[in-house]
């Protein structure tokens, strides 16, 4: 996994990808709150949202969730989870959560950290990494194409269950 920055971000503070614990907990359920608060399709919840980043971080074996440091501060997310795919035939992962933190945004960042989850997956011999990605935010999808990601011909689609009393 690569964690040092790219030579652009050399007079900024020590940028690093390292896994997230359990201490970055508050830092990542509020990174969610601010993303779910511009996506169409999820409301943000707090309790749901620190429920589903806890199973995560006490079930490595599942996903992993990445966070990028600058200095001590956690600036930038990223949820990866762990699937198997008959049509690759092997294991593949699925990336959610991709985030940085808007005042760092257009500086190199984003790439520390995609780059960080492609060396962790192809160290893993991971076979695919999907992601989604809003249909109205053509900047991320821009992001995403000028680092290999492309349209697939599959429409996702969802089945909301209902919950438990």
């Amino acid at each position: 996994m690569s964690t040092e920055a790219a030579p652009s971000l050399a007079s900024t503070p020590e940028v690093r990808v390292e896994p997230a614990t359990l201490e970055d907990l508050s830092d990542l359920v509020a990174m969610l709150m601010d993303l779910f608060e511009l996506e169409g399709d999820f409301d943000p919840d707090h309790a749901k949202q620190e429920a589903g980043l806890r199973m995560i971080l006490e079930q490595p074996k599942r996903g992993r969730i990445f966070v990028l440091r600058a200095g001590e501060a956690v600036i930038g997310m990223v949820n990866i989870l762990f699937t198997i795919s008959t049509a690759e035939g092997g294991a593949v992962i699925i990336l959610e959560d991709f985030f940085v933190h808007p005042a760092h945004r257009g500086q190199g960042y984003g790439a520390v950290l995609l780059d960080a989850v492609v060396d962790f997956a192809r160290s893993k011999d991971f076979k695919r990494i999907t992601l989604l990605t809003d249909k109205i935010s053509e900047d991320s999808q821009r992001f995403f194409k000028k680092h290999g990601f492309q349209l697939s011909k599959m429409v996702p689609m969802r089945l909301h269950l209902a919950e438990s009393p």
